[in-house]
Order: C-alpha cells, then structure tokens, then sequence
C-alpha cells in the first residue's frame, strides 16, 4: 500500500498556471471537482487527487497521480488525454489491477512511436477506449506484448481482426510470406516466436474482451499450434536435408521411394481445445526402418540410417519448439504419452507402435488415443497410423473392469491433489474439474465405440453432443457437461491469461477470487459481489460434475445407457 497522505500533498498539473484572479475582488467560489482536473487544474491538494482517484479502485494514488501527469506530459498530449480520461478511469475501475493497468498503460505510452498519435487515435474510436483499459488491468501478459511490440496496438483493435476468427489457413499463408523473407535457420526458428506472440495477442485480447466465445477461443489455440508445429517441422527438416539429403529406400523396382515423418498431438491439442500456457502433448513416428539419406551430392558420408535422421528430427522439433531465446520459447513439448514414457524412444517407426499397443498397451493410454490426430508432417501417414491404432481402442473389452481402472487411475490424481490441499481449487484436476469431464466422456466412447463408431470424436464438446444423439447422455446430463466444461475451460483461460503461467488454482483469497470473477465477466450488483457470484456458480458447477462422475464409476448400475450393452 502506498504512504501517501493526501493531507500533506499537494501536485501542479500544468507547467503554465492558470491567470490569477484580482486580488481587489471577492474570492471567487470554487466550481465542483471534475476528472479532466487531474488534468488540467493548475493545482490539487493530495485531498482532491485522492477523492478522484480513489472510486475507481486505485490505491497507491500518489503513483497513479504521478502515472497521469507522465501520461500528459506535453501539452498536446495532456489536451488529448484529458478528453479520453473519464472514459478510461471507468473502464480502468472495472478491471481487476486499476493501478498496475495505469502503470502498465503509461509504460506503453512511452513504448509508442508517437503519443499524441496515440492519443488522438483514442479519442476518436471511444470504444478502443474501453477496451484498451479492460486488457491493461485485466492482463500483465497481454499488456507487455503491447509494450513490447506497440505497433501491434492498432492492428490487434482493428474491427476486422477484433471481430474475426482467423483460420489455420490464413495464419499458415502469413508465416509462409513471412519466413521467405529470412536466410538463416535460427532467424526462422525465432519467427516460430514472434509470430506467436503476436497471434496469441490477437488471441487473448478477443477472448478478455468476450469477443470470441470460448470454443472458439480454444480452437483458435489449436490452430496456431498446429501451424507452428508444422512450420517448425519444415524448417528443421529444411536444415537436415541439406546436411543428409532425404531418407528413403528403394522399393522392389529399384525407385527411391521418401519416407513420411508425422507429428501426432494427443491430449488437448489433439483434441482441438488447447489452452493459454498449455504444454503441447506430442508423439513422433515414421513409416519404416529401411534404408538411409540419400545424402548430399560430393559428401559420401552425409548418408545416415533413416532412423538416424528421424532421432536427429524429433530432436531438432522438440527443441525448436522448448528453447528459450531471446524472444521466448514456443512451446512446452510434452513427450511422456508416447510408449514407455520417459524412458522410451523419441520416435518410432510405425510398426514399433503398432506392436507396442498390441502387446503392453494400457487402459489410460486407450483415453489418451482417442485424442491424436496428426499436427505435422505427413498427414496420410498420420492418418495410417490412427486406423492401425483402433482396434487397441475399440476392439478390446471394456466393460466394468475399465471402469475400474479408469476409476483408480483418478483416485491416484486425487490423492496427489489431496496432498497439496488443492481438491476444491483445481479446476482441472480437483473435485468436478476439467478432468472429471473429460474421463467420463472418453470412457463412454470406449465402452460403446466398438458397436457404435458415430461416437469417436477427439473433441471434448463434439463428443458430447454424439453422445448424446447417440442417446447415450440425457439432456440433462449432456446440458449439465457441456456447460460445465465451458465454464470450468473459460475459468481455466482466465487464470493463465493473466501471467502466462501454467495455473489451475482458483485462488482462495478474497482479492484473487474477485480478480478472477472480474476478468470472467461477473460484476457486484445490489445482491452480492463478483467474487461471491463467482464461487457460488464455480461450487454448483463443480458439484454437478461430481455428482455425475461418481455414478458412473462407484454406481455403474445406476448409469442407465450402461444398461444398453455393446452389441
């Protein structure tokens, strides 16, 4: 909290005073206080800045006074800003962060290549207005992308991208022009950053202002991972082949046939409903052992095996995507879904999987390949690779003894939660969270996928409605799950979006839960306070879901499509 004390402060806010009155004449009467003072008085006293600063939800004032007067420093600067300032002050008050939003919006003025083109710019779009101060003291995050790269400011409040999806095709063609431009294979890797940050900007902004909804918001996430995964591929596989040439081998006829590679994403991506700082599950492959590079021409020891050069791939993928430079990282690659977690191969060739799943696969890993689909490489041989993975899915009994499984695979989670005291404040793993959803979903589309193929979808909210057309869910129960997975992935957004963390802890403190209350939207009215608002619709939310996945794995019996038996 700040120490100042506005009976002993007082602040000139022109570098010019105002004329003097006459001194002969009687004092003048003082007209009430109004915000462009902050402004354009010739002076306050810490009284008056503190009274108009302080129902916006300021609280060290003396730092957002001295915020203001930096803001309108120059004088045409200061005639601006006083024109936007009520506007701005409203909107700032309704965020979770007023005083680091101002600090935040002064850091950015400072950024701008001109601020009173800036300002100007602000005052003639009001609605810009509103919302550039819901993101300043919604999201540190967004915030220092708009410092960074301020000329991002005005593309990002364009109508035509505030209002629009862009599709994985657009954002594909824009990297692709984009990294024609560049020679050398570290300034095309950190284009997989920059070009990030700016769509994630994008992104973010459309999701805090509600401009997207969130399965949109999701889908977005997963197109610009998809794409930069597979950009990420063709420039490290640009670099290989030009130190190795193309693996391949040659077929019966003596033809040189190119062996495919494929990047399949599993868990949320896979699905299609990535989220803000979410690492990206991943699995390599490619189709055969057999033969080597062709090597490059004049270099007779730039031939390597296949598998050789594939090692060398996944590699080069995972670290184009996990380092860090200087212009960040692109994402946290997860590889432990893929045979023998940790301990097993970075990529295996084909068949490698196929007899892994045939042999040793396990219950968990059935869930996780309801998920996979390919993000990168070849496509066909991604698509071979899920078809040849289906009878591990849906061929295999499941029945009441994978309930069980599943059941005790959940109760492992639990007990870990438990330990760190997070059961009802884990949005994804706790009690009724994102994870209960998603176990109840995929062990329905196991348990009758084999009889009933409509069902297999890797999508969390797809698979929802088929299951219920496939009246395997009742309308209450699918009305219940689909809105619960919403909110608790709307919840889930708005916690990451503030820092870029990896979090999934509501907070437990009165000032972090009306934080988050405020960014999904809720408001105080006459009856209760956002924050209030906000853990009452999280508790029902979360007891709706547990209610529902305790039926279908402690009383199975009592699940009524269950009783509809594969067939």
């Amino acid at each position: 909290m700040s120490s100042f004390d506005p009976k002993n402060e007082s602040t000139d806010r022109r570098k010019k005073p105002l004329p003097s009155a006459n001194a002969s004449g009687p004092a003048p009467t003082k007209p009430p206080l109004e915000l462009k003072d902050l402004l354009l008085a010739p002076e306050l006293s810490g009284e008056a800045v503190a009274a108009l600063l302080r129902p916006f939800g300021f609280e060290e004032i003396k730092k957002a006074d001295t915020n203001l007067q930096l803001i309108a420093e120059e004088p045409r600067a200061r005639a601006l800003f006083a024109e936007v300032l009520e506007d701005f002050l409203n909107a700032l008050g309704q965020t979770p962060e007023p005083d680091r939003g101002l600090n935040d919006f002064e850091r950015f003025t400072r950024a701008a290549f001109s601020k009173t083109q800036l300002l100007s710019y602000l005052r003639d779009d009001p609605a810009t207005v509103s919302r550039a101060a819901a993101i300043f003291g919604g999201s540190p995050f967004l915030s220092e992308i708009f410092i960074r790269t301020p000329e991002y400011f005005y593309w990002v409040f364009d109508p035509a991208v505030l209002k629009q999806r862009r599709t994985k095709r657009e954002m594909a063609r824009d990297f692709t022009q984009a990294v024609r431009l560049l020679k050398t294979t570290p300034d095309r890797l950190d284009l997989l950053r920059t070009f990030k940050r700016k769509e994630i900007l994008r992104i973010g902004v459309r999701d805090l202002l509600r401009e997207a909804p969130v399965e949109e918001v999701l889908a977005e996430l997963s197109d610009l991972a998809d794409v930069l995964i597979q950009k990420a591929y063709e420039i490290c596989d640009r670099a290989l082949r030009a130190r190795y040439g193309t693996p391949s081998y040659r077929d019966r006829a003596g033809k040189r046939v190119r062996i495919g590679f494929t990047i399949m994403a599993m868990g949320k991506l896979g699905g299609g409903e990535l989220n803000f700082s979410s690492d990206v599950d991943l699995l390599y492959l490619y189709a055969t052992r057999a033969g080597k590079t062709s090597g490059v021409r004049g270099d007779p020891d730039s031939r390597i095996a296949n598998a050789d050069y594939f090692r060398r791939l996944a590699q080069q993928v995972t670290a184009a995507l996990n380092t860090a430079t200087g212009q960040g990282y692109v994402y946290r690659v997860d590889l432990r879904l893929r045979p023998e977690g940790e301990k097993g191969l970075i990529v295996q060739p084909l068949q490698g999987y196929r007899r892994y799943y045939a042999t040793r696969g396990e219950t968990w890993e059935r869930l996780a390949l309801l998920k996979a689909w390919p993000a990168g490489g070849d496509r066909a041989l991604g698509e071979h690779f899920l078809k040849r993975v289906t009878p591990f899915l849906y061929s295999r009994p499941f029945g009441p003894a994978g309930l069980r499984e599943v059941a005790a695979l959940k109760k492992r989670i639990d007990e870990k939660i438990d330990l760190s005291h997070q059961t009802a404040s884990h949005v994804k793993l706790g009690r009724g969270g994102i994870r209960e959803i998603e176990f109840l979903v995929q062990t329905l589309q196991v348990y009758f996928g084999a009889t009933r193929p409509a069902i297999r979808e890797r999508n969390t909210l797809k698979a929802l409605d088929k299951l219920l057309r496939s009246r395997l869910l009742s309308v209450e129960d699918h009305r219940c799950l689909r809105e619960a997975y919403l909110f608790l992935r709307d919840v889930e957004n708005k916690l990451q979006i503030v820092h870029d963390a990896q979090t999934h802890l509501v907070p437990t403190d009165p000032r972090g839960i009306r934080a988050c209350a405020l960014r999904l939207g809720y408001r105080d009215d006459a009856a209760s306070l956002a924050g209030d608002q906000f853990l009452r619709d999280y508790r029902a939310c979360t007891d709706r879901v547990h209610r529902l996945f305790r039926l279908l794995f402690e009383t199975p019996s009592q699940w009524p499509t269950l009783q509809k038996r594969p067939r």
